[in-house]
């Protein structure tokens, strides 16, 4: 299926790794033209920007102009911004709601909420300008499971979604897309790095295991294995291009069934 993304203008941020490597790969298979942005390189996105038509970005995305500057780079690369695509997010395990410190909520509103923010601040001007363009936001199932562990991460990606839906019900009758994607569990470096992956810290804090805590989150997909960070791509990939092109103020959760209700 031809998506229609061929020769589009894309930027994706969080893209060193993950999920957001993936949407940047996915991207650029389907001929778009991506920036990719994050703090810095990896070998893995270095690779891609030899192989496609992917630019690599590095700047600090939780500087409050770190947005507008990718933005204005994109367009000085690109000419013009058809899709966003805010992957950058972050998780950290508390040990309970009276430990986290008003610096630890701030943290977490930074980079999962305001980068969002400020990037859709800089890009919706350009698509405004240019007719129209689809901005895809990364949340979580936690916006709507939360977890004790995590409830400042939580409260940042309802928040969130709650921010596409007003975007999406503000620019829709300019053209302007927007929707999210709620990854569940996913087999990335947040849940499997041994240092400082959510697996290992969990278990540090239980005092148990990196591979029990997974094993434990495994038996509640009813699939029974976690999603692969291309499979969340594919979703985002299908909300940016004009195959979905009535889809809007939408959530599609991706989450090998951790969710049990409707």
């Amino acid at each position: 299926m031809d998506l229609g993304l061929t020769g589009k203008a894309a930027v994706v941020t969080g893209a060193s790794k993950g999920i957001g490597l993936a949407v940047a790969r996915a991207l650029a298979q389907e001929g778009a033209r991506v920036v990719a942005a994050a703090r810095g390189t990896t070998p893995e996105l270095e690779a891609l920007a030899a192989e496609r038509m992917v630019l690599p970005v590095a700047l600090d995305l939780l500087a409050p102009d770190g947005p507008a500057r990718l933005v204005e780079r994109a367009v000085a690369e690109l000419g013009r911004i058809d899709v966003l695509v805010n992957n950058l997010g972050r998780s950290v395990p508390r040990g309970g709601f009276l430990g986290i410190t008003d610096d630890d909520w701030r943290e977490m509103l930074e980079v999962n909420l305001m980068t969002a923010v400020r990037a859709c601040r800089a890009a919706i001007p350009r698509m405004l300008e240019a007719g129209g363009g689809a901005i895809v936001n990364v949340s979580s199932v936690n916006a709507f499971l939360p977890a004790p562990a995590l409830p400042d991460y939580s409260a940042a990606k309802a928040a969130l979604k709650s921010l596409s839906k007003s975007l999406s019900e503000e620019f829709g009758a300019h053209g302007i897309r927007v929707n999210t994607v709620s990854p569940g569990p996913t087999s990335t470096p947040l849940w499997l790095d041994p240092e400082t992956g959510l697996a290992a810290r969990m278990a540090a804090a239980r005092g148990t295991s990196a591979d029990a805590v997974l094993d434990g989150m495994r038996g509640m997909l009813t699939l029974g294995r976690y999603s692969e960070p291309e499979e969340v791509a594919a979703v985002v990939v299908l909300l940016a291009s004009d195959r979905a092109g009535s889809v809007t103020g939408s959530d599609w959760v991706i989450d090998s069934g951790r969710v049990k209700v409707m």
